[in-house]
C-alpha cells in the first residue's frame, strides 16, 4: 500500500510562485502525476513524469509555467508553479501511476494523496 502526502500549498498573489511536494511511503517505479480540482469542476490533469524523469507531459494551461520533477532517492515528486493565475486555484492532488506509462487519465493512477490547497488571489 502506497501512501502519498502532499505539502506546499497556500495563498499567493497572481504572478507568484509555489512549490508543491509529494512524499511517498515507499519507492515508486511507475509514472507520477499531479491533478487538480476546483470547486464545481471535475478533476483535471496537470502534469506527469516517468520514473526516470525522461518523459513529461503537461496540460496546455500550465505549459511554460509549471515544472514537474522527482527525486527517486527521496521518493518525492515536486511541482514548481510560477506565474500563477487565479484560475490555477484548486485542490492539487499527487497520484502514483499503475504503470510506467505517462498518461493524463485519472483512472491510470492507482494511489492518490489527500490534496493540498492552492489559492491564487487577483
Amino acid at each position: 500500500q502506497v501512501q502519498l502526502v502532499e505539502s506546499g500549498g497556500g495563498l499567493v498573489q497572481a504572478g507568484g510562485s509555489l512549490r508543491l511536494s509529494c512524499a511517498a511511503s515507499g519507492r515508486i517505479f511507475n509514472a507520477m502525476g499531479w491533478f487538480r480540482q476546483a470547486p464545481g469542476k471535475e478533476r483535471e490533469f496537470v502534469t506527469a513524469i516517468s520514473w526516470n524523469s525522461k518523459s513529461t507531459r503537461y496540460a496546455d494551461s500550465v505549459k511554460g509555467r509549471f515544472t514537474i520533477s522527482r527525486d527517486n532517492a527521496k521518493s518525492t515528486v515536486y511541482l514548481e508553479m510560477n506565474s500563477l493565475k487565479p484560475e490555477d486555484t484548486a485542490l492539487y492532488y499527487c497520484a502514483a501511476g499503475r504503470s510506467a506509462e505517462v498518461t493524463t487519465t485519472p483512472g491510470s493512477y492507482g494511489y492518490w494523496g489527500q490534496g493540498t490547497q492552492v489559492t491564487v488571489s487577483s
